[in-house]
């Protein structure tokens, strides 16, 4: 009965003929779609795909010369870009319009396009388009590999800035050859936690003297040896391996001790990390938020803030610390004001019943992968 009376409301509305009334439906549709998006079953999912393509196709008709139709298509798309069970064809159609402001919330967001979905439109569409899925939380390698091949500068930049989208060596060979003319996107790259060795060193012998000294001062903790060997080999031409591990085990077995009697704390948590003791400071955090370094060093690699502040809200670290945890990634210099005062909003908003739940499962994960070197 309810499909009946959806496909004789689109039928009646396209009949009409009026912008205002297939508009209006459009709403209707995409509103009586919201209300239940979890519940509906496949087959009903597929109905209002079915339904939402019709009006889609009638409403694009007039989106080039009518505002209001691509400010509802729009809309749209923004509403469906976060609902995991949104019609996947519909999906596919928002995200290909060549309008940049309807297809960007899917492209940027939705679950629902599929790698060869992605693939396609990084093939085909234009540099707006590439730049909206260079942004997706998380880009395999193919997707990537094919983003990059479209050699739009802004793109590289974006994905290299992008600690989600993983990057094959022949993607960074491309950006490697563009970043010998763009040295703030050398500079993002050489930071990058996977470039592999080989291709840092590359990208070091061809940067300038500003370029390598930007990137000592931007290089976390966990690459500035490697940075600073790989430009001390690029400068004397040498052929040796780069030194690409720390070793954590001295670390470990001084904070265990600490904790054994009793003088494992916040404060002393707070001086490692002024200090820059990066090791002491990943496992002091561990200890302090009852998880492992296995866990920990990974978040504090990586080039989001986010995820460092899961355990520091775990442990009930007031700001100040959580703060100089955060600026202890890098070797030298700080975070900047406006990445700080996010990172706090962010901290301040976060439970810790949800960051316990977060760490829990990083736990799980962490049990079930291979051991890592110390």
């Amino acid at each position: 009965m309810l499909e009946r009376s959806i496909a004789d409301e689109v039928e009646a509305a396209i009949q009409a003929g009026s912008t205002e009334k297939h508009l209006d439906t459009l709403r209707q549709v995409t509103d009586l779609f919201l209300e239940s998006a979890d519940g509906y079953s496949g087959e009903q999912i597929e109905l209002f795909g079915d339904v939402l393509e019709r009006l889609i196709r009638t409403v694009e008709l007039r989106a080039l010369a009518d505002v209001s139709a691509r400010i509802a298509l729009a809309e749209m798309s923004t509403q469906l870009a976060s609902i995991k069970q949104a019609p996947p064809a519909v999906v596919r159609r928002l995200a290909n319009n060549d309008e940049i402001t309807i297809a960007r919330p899917v492209l940027t967001e939705s679950a629902r396009l599929t790698a060869d979905d992605l693939l396609e439109l990084a093939q085909t569409k234009g540099e707006q388009h590439l730049l909206a899925i260079s942004g997706r939380w998380w880009l395999t390698e193919i997707v990537t590999d094919a983003l990059l091949k479209r050699h739009y500068p802004s793109v590289s930049l974006r994905l290299v800035t992008n600690p989600g989208a993983r990057m094959s060596a022949a993607g960074y060979a491309i950006v490697l050859k563009q970043a010998e003319s763009d040295p703030h996107l050398a500079v993002e790259t050489g930071i990058r936690v996977d470039l592999p060795p080989e291709q840092r060193q590359q990208l070091l012998r061809s940067a300038t003297e500003v370029v390598r000294t930007r990137l000592l001062s931007r290089a976390p903790p966990h690459l500035f040896e490697e940075i600073r060997s790989a430009i001390a080999l690029a400068a004397a031409g040498a052929n040796r391996e780069m030194s690409r591990t720390r070793d954590f085990a001295a670390a470990r077995r001084f904070v265990a001790a600490l904790a054994k009697h009793g003088k494992l704390s916040e404060p002393a948590l707070l001086a490692f990390a002024k200090e820059r003791k990066y090791a002491e400071t990943v496992a002091a955090l561990a200890e302090l938020s009852g998880s492992t370094i296995d866990v920990i060093r990974p978040v504090m690699q990586s080039l989001r803030d986010d995820g460092v502040l899961i355990p520091c809200r775990v442990a009930g670290l007031n700001w100040e610390t959580v703060a100089a945890v955060l600026d202890s990634r890098f070797a030298s210099g700080s975070m900047g004001r406006h990445e700080l005062a996010k990172a706090k909003e962010q901290y301040g908003k976060l439970t810790v019943e949800s960051a316990r739940r977060l760490l829990k499962f990083w736990q799980v994960r962490a049990a079930d992968a291979p051991p890592k070197p110390n």
